[in-house]
């Protein structure tokens, strides 16, 4: 299983990127959840979540997603997912998430989509 990690900079004040690797499970979504938690609590609700490096979701790593995105919208931000690898984007085809999220191919269409 490949060592999960993630990575956090800020793009923008006020936009922050978070890079997911490995795999997103019941077992790691926790420290997922308490990184968005971290940026929402420094004000920041604009987030670029890079899923390039993500090899596999569960819907227990699904489920932060959608437990924050309304947190993010609520306070005039949002969560765009980059660049999903096929796995990961299939999995949100069959949850249905594809309608609720937004994705980007890169870095710059995600930050002007949260620009807008």
């Amino acid at each position: 299983m490949p060592d999960f990690a993630i990575e956090t900079q800020q793009i923008k004040p006020g936009i922050r990127f978070v890079a997911v690797r490995g795999f997103l499970d019941a077992h790691t979504y926790e420290e997922l959840d308490k990184t968005i938690s971290e940026c929402f609590d420094q004000g920041v609700h604009k987030l670029v979540v890079d899923l390039s490096r993500l090899d596999y979701i569960s819907s227990a790593g699904a489920g932060v997603f959608i437990g924050n995105i309304g947190t993010a919208q609520d306070n005039d931000g949002n969560i765009i997912l980059l660049n999903p690898s096929q796995n990961v984007r299939e999995i949100f085809d069959l949850l249905g998430l594809t309608q609720i999220f937004t994705f980007a191919q890169d870095v710059d269409s995600a930050v002007r989509l949260l620009e807008k």
